[in-house]
């Protein structure tokens, strides 16, 4: 049974927080986190990451940037990243927890989810597309996995 979902990136700023905040509407019986192998730490979530996440009803306002660390990584039960990067980095830095590692878009081909950062609002919202879509393939199986719930 999964309970808890860590969603990672790069300055935790960007990408895994909107997916932290779409995963957590989706499974709201599950405790979801997000944190970054650089972690821009203190950050609140990029502007354009918040507007996107407004725009779809969700709050990103009290983000914090935070950076992977043992006790977050160990309490996650599944550990979604949004590219190879961060697949190689985890695994370098936490190889005991490979089989919890993988990509968003791991059911599109190992798909990767672009990096928006300092980039214009379009490149958010095409992140967000990406993030909901292979994020609903993780939605389903989890909820399988757990029961139906």
């Amino acid at each position: 049974m999964i309970q808890r979902i860590l969603t990672v990136c790069t300055g935790n700023i960007c990408r895994s927080p909107l997916a932290e905040v779409w995963l957590q509407a989706q499974l709201p019986d599950l405790q979801v986190t997000s944190a970054g192998v650089g972690a821009l730490v203190g950050h609140g979530a990029a502007p354009n990451a918040q507007d996107v996440a407004a725009d779809a009803g969700l709050d990103l306002s009290a983000h914090q940037a935070r950076q992977v660390n043992v006790a977050l990584v160990g309490a996650a039960d599944l550990i979604l990243v949004m590219d190879d990067t961060h697949v190689a980095w985890l695994k370098r830095h936490h190889p005991t927890l490979t089989g919890r590692i993988f990509l968003l878009g791991q059911w599109r081909n190992r798909a990767e989810v672009a990096d928006p950062f300092q980039q214009p609002r379009d490149a958010f919202d095409e992140a967000f597309a990406r993030i909901r879509d292979y994020g609903q393939d993780w939605v389903d199986r989890v909820r399988s996995l757990n029961g139906g719930r």
